[in-house]
This record gives structure tokens, C-alpha cells and sequence, in this order.
């Protein structure tokens, strides 16, 4: 290609244009075109570039084309379940939000939180062959290294932004259940990897995950990963902290009694946080209570069926301590705060079941000389083991400490700064069973118990689209708990069914849905969510 100037004889401005060649099919010659670049400038002889001939910025290797993308090819997919999956989308806020905080890349990041929730325990390697047969927003294929771009493409900030965003739709609407659980990894270059105490009893190193849910909705919104030996008690304070930096104000929480410490209440307090905690019997306070209204928990007032647990509340004062570094003092108030102690029967008998299992375990592991590691402090609890030459190991019961345990056996605690009310605040901890089921769907459904990535960016952003795809999922089984759908129904059942509806399409001609059954529509009607319809 060749650059020829050419002078205009009368304004005197010198334009550039670029000599082009290319096949004329009419008159089958090869001819030259001419394609004006810029004019001259006549102090500097640059040329200034116009601007259609400014070359635009290659797209991204991620970037999605705005509008619906053309129909190219006659085909039939399945279409029921993807468009299920559309519409709580927008109920929930989670297009809108991915869509305002990723506008480059949402559609791929709801595509493979689709195949996480249809494709039960599918690696990302499949997406290529699902994608050809099942409706998704992104309508292409993401091939695993357009993944991994998406992965790392995700970063910190957007993620933020989301929790805020999706934290705003709720706050103030309800209690938000925290828990966290662990996640094994083979990885030696992740920074977070580390060993700790693991809830499974894996020897593998780990990272902790901490989770947040809506009591009520049943719908996660904010997790964030941690060191693997961070223990529960540790992340109280660091959560307070982030949900100043996100905004969050008045927030109502409720935590199991492993995130308990004098130290954390103080913490909420000082955030004004609402709170229902789990607390352990063998605190003093607590049990300088539980002694005084022990005959009081078996009386028939304090019984309800619902639960089958009686339970008082007693209001106590809650010596509050706040450190002030600036000044080198220490504040010290009281602050009111309710206790409610519980006695349920089949707790008890639960409890005695699982007692005697686990002594004739500790017994056991002291026989064979097989001890571990989470369970040596229980050794000497309960057991003094004497050896001699000549009679050898001999191992006896230390009774008075199972006594004490037997005494408990049925009881439990519960504190809050709020809630007054014994089986409101029972209903409100029970909710929490919400975390530990979605760390099961996390795990097992979404295939997350071993970390399969390869670097901090990639561990990121997949956690990020597994944690998009929990929503979708958690919002599915809450739906369907409602409507009391697990009588007959599993939840991949109803996927399933849904996931028949069929769509045709073929260009030119349009798109035609397919068939939609009685028992079809009786399932979205429950799920909460329209027909669907072209």
C-alpha cells in the first residue's frame, strides 16, 4: 500500500490518502482505491489522521456485543430451565446488579452459573457440549481459556460492589445467618492455603470460607474467603469492619455459639448490631442462670409443641468493655441483653446417644494407642490412662466428669441484645440451618470440596461464579420448601422436568416454543414465576 499526497489548488491544504488495490469482479482487473487517512499539517509535515480512519481498539477476547445475537443456524435446544433460571434472575436483582457491575462480561458469568446448576457436578471441560443443546445468556461457547480470563477478570472491587448492591435489596428486612466451613486444596501456590481445624476432619491444608445469608429469604449475599487457620471467633470483628466499608447499618445477625467470645459481643455492641448468639452452658453467668431455673424449664407454661422445647428468657446485664488506644483507657458500662436457656427431650436423648458414641470412640482410639489430634483435650477429660510393666495400659473412666455432661444433656443457650421473646429467638437460629445446607450445595451440587484452580485470580473469580450460581440455587429449594415441593419432587427433579420445554429456532423464520405441560405449568406457577411465552 502506498500514501499519495495531493494539494488542493484552492484552499492550499495537502490531504494524504492511502492506495489501495483490489479485484474489480465487473470488469475482472485488478484496480487501485483511494481512501483519504488525513490532511497535512504544514508546520510539522505530520499527517492528522481523520476520524473514521482512527483505528478502533481490538475487542477483548470477553467482550460481548450488545443486542440479541442473530440466529445463524437452524437447531432445537432445551429451554425450560434456562428461562427459569432468567426470571429469578431479574426477581432477585442478580441480572441488573452483574449486568450494572460487569457489563463486559455478565452474560458469560450467567452462563456458567447456569451449567454449575443444570449440569450437577460437571467440570467446566463440558460447557462446550452443553452450551450447544441448552439456552444460556451468553448463546456461545466459553472455552476453558476464555474461562480462566473470565475468572481473573473478575476482581475485587466488582465483587464488592455486588454485595453491596444485592445487601440493599434486603437490609433491614430481616437476620442474616453467618457461618463458615472449610474447602480442602492439593495447591501449594495459594497464600490462603494453610492447615487448620478442619469441620470434616480432612488432613488436607484448606482456605475457610465465611458465608452470609438471609434468615428469612434463604438467599446468600455475601461471602468472603480467609486463611486456612483463621478460626470462627477470629472473623467477628473483620466482618463488623467490612460491613462499615460496605455501607451496612443496623444490620440484624445471628452466629453459632463457635464465634462466641467476650471480646465479639463487644465488637457488636459498639457496631450496634443486633444479634442472637449461640453460648456454651459451661460459662459462668450462664450457668449461675441455668441453675436457678432448671425446674422452671420442665413446667408445661414454658413448653412449646411447635418445638417440642421449653425455654425461658431471663434479661441480664452485659458487662460491655471498650478499648480506647488514643486515650490508653478502657470504658466500661452495662448493657442489657437477654438470655434464653431451652430443655428439649429428644436433645437429651440425642445427646446420650452421641455422648456414648463418642467415649466408646476416645476408649477405643486410647486402646489401640490410635489418638487424634482434634480430640486430645477429651482424652484427659474423661479417661486417666495409668501403665505399669507389669500389668500393662489400663484405662479408667473419670465418672464425675461424665456426670456433669449427663446434667446438660437436652440444654442449650441462646444470647441476644433484641429478642426477648425465648422461641422467636429459637425460630431465628434455627434459620441459620440455611448456611449449612448451602455449604452442602456449594460442595456437593456445585462441586467445590476440593479447589481445583491454580492461581489466587482464578480461585477468585470461580468463587465468585459458584457463589452467583448458590443464589439461583438457593432461591429454587426456598421456592420450592414453600410450596412444600420435596413431598414429591427432588430439586434436580423439577430441573429436569422444566429443562424438556424445547425451543426451535431457525433464521429467517423465527423461534417457536415448544409444548409446556399441565404439570409444567404447575411447577413454574409454584416456583413463583410466569409462563414462558415468545
Amino acid at each position: 500500500m502506498a500514501v499519495i499526497f495531493q494539494t488542493n489548488k484552492k484552499t492550499g491544504i495537502t490531504y494524504a490518502y492511502q492506495n489501495e488495490p483490489y479485484w474489480d469482479k465487473e470488469k475482472q482487473q485488478s484496480r487501485a482505491k483511494r481512501t483519504l487517512i488525513g490532511k497535512v499539517d504544514p508546520v510539522t509535515g505530520e499527517i492528522i489522521p481523520t476520524r473514521s480512519y482512527k483505528k478502533k481498539p481490538a475487542p477483548s477476547s470477553l467482550e460481548v456485543k450488545p443486542g440479541p445475537i442473530p440466529m445463524t443456524q437452524v437447531r432445537r435446544i432445551f429451554y425450560g430451565a434456562g428461562y427459569l433460571l432468567d426470571q429469578i434472575g431479574k426477581q432477585t436483582g442478580v441480572y441488573a446488579d452483574l449486568k450494572a457491575i460487569f457489563p463486559e462480561h455478565y452474560k458469560q458469568i450467567l452462563s456458567i452459573a447456569y451449567y454449575l446448576i443444570l449440569e450437577e457436578n460437571n467440570a467446566l471441560s463440558r460447557f462446550s457440549h452443553w452450551q450447544k443443546l441448552h439456552h444460556h445468556p451468553y448463546c456461545q461457547d466459553i472455552p476453558s481459556q476464555r474461562s480462566s480470563d473470565l475468572f481473573q477478570a473478575i476482581d475485587e472491587e466488582g465483587r464488592m460492589a455486588f454485595f453491596q448492591k444485592q445487601g440493599n435489596r434486603r437490609m433491614e428486612k430481616e437476620y442474616w445467618a453467618f457461618d463458615t466451613t472449610s474447602i480442602s486444596s492439593y495447591s501449594e501456590v495459594l497464600s490462603q492455603v494453610k492447615k487448620g481445624r478442619n469441620k470434616e476432619h480432612d488432613r488436607l491444608p484448606q482456605i475457610n470460607l465465611a458465608l452470609l445469608f438471609g434468615a428469612q429469604s434463604g438467599l446468600p449475599f455475601y461471602y468472603r474467603k480467609l486463611s486456612g487457620n483463621i478460626t470462627d471467633v477470629k472473623t467477628v470483628r473483620q466482618l463488623m469492619k467490612e460491613f462499615d466499608v460496605m455501607g451496612y447499618k443496623k444490620v440484624n445477625v445471628i452466629f453459632d455459639r463457635g464465634f462466641y467470645s467476650k471480646d465479639n459481643i463487644n465488637a457488636l455492641y459498639k457496631h450496634h448490631q443486633k444479634f442472637v448468639i449461640g453460648v456454651q452452658l459451661k460459662l459462668k453467668y450462664v450457668k449461675g442462670v441455668l441453675e436457678a431455673e432448671r425446674e422452671n424449664l420442665k413446667l408445661w407454661s414454658n413448653f412449646e409443641t411447635q418445638f417440642n422445647t421449653y425455654g425461658v428468657c431471663r434479661t441480664i446485664n452485659w458487662e460491655y468493655e471498650q478499648e480506647r488506644p488514643y486515650k490508653g483507657d478502657v470504658i466500661k458500662s452495662e448493657k442489657r441483653a437477654y438470655l434464653h436457656l431451652f430443655y428439649n427431650p429428644e436433645k437429651a436423648i440425642k445427646d446420650q446417644v452421641d455422648m456414648n458414641d463418642y467415649l466408646t470412640a476416645l476408649h477405643q482410639d486410647l486402646k489401640e494407642n490410635t489418638l487424634k489430634d482434634y480430640r486430645m483435650k477429651d482424652y484427659d477429660k474423661y479417661f486417666e490412662v495409668t501403665e505399669t510393666p507389669k500389668r500393662g495400659k489400663k484405662i479408667t473412666p473419670k465418672e464425675d466428669a461424665m456426670r456433669n455432661a449427663v446434667r446438660n444433656y437436652g440444654y442449650f443457650a441462646l444470647l441476644s441484645n433484641e429478642v426477648n421473646d425465648p422461641f422467636e429467638a429459637l425460630a431465628l437460629y434455627r434459620s441459620k440451618d440455611v448456611v449449612e445446607k448451602a455449604f452442602g450445595n456449594l460442595k456437593e451440587r456445585l462441586n467445590f470440596r476440593r479447589m481445583q484452580v491454580s492461581s489466587e485470580l482464578s480461585l477468585n473469580g470461580k468463587l465468585f461464579v459458584e457463589f452467583i450460581a448458590l443464589i439461583y440455587l438457593s432461591y429454587v429449594k426456598k421456592k420450592m420448601q414453600d410450596a412444600e415441593l420435596f413431598n414429591q419432587w427432588t430439586l434436580q427433579g423439577v430441573l429436569d422436568e422444566l429443562d424438556m420445554i424445547e425451543l426451535f429456532e431457525a433464521p429467517g423464520r423465527g423461534r417457536v416454543l415448544g409444548e409446556v405441560t399441565t404439570k409444567q405449568k404447575e411447577l413454574y406457577e409454584a416456583l413463583g414465576v410466569a409462563l414462558p411465552s415468545l
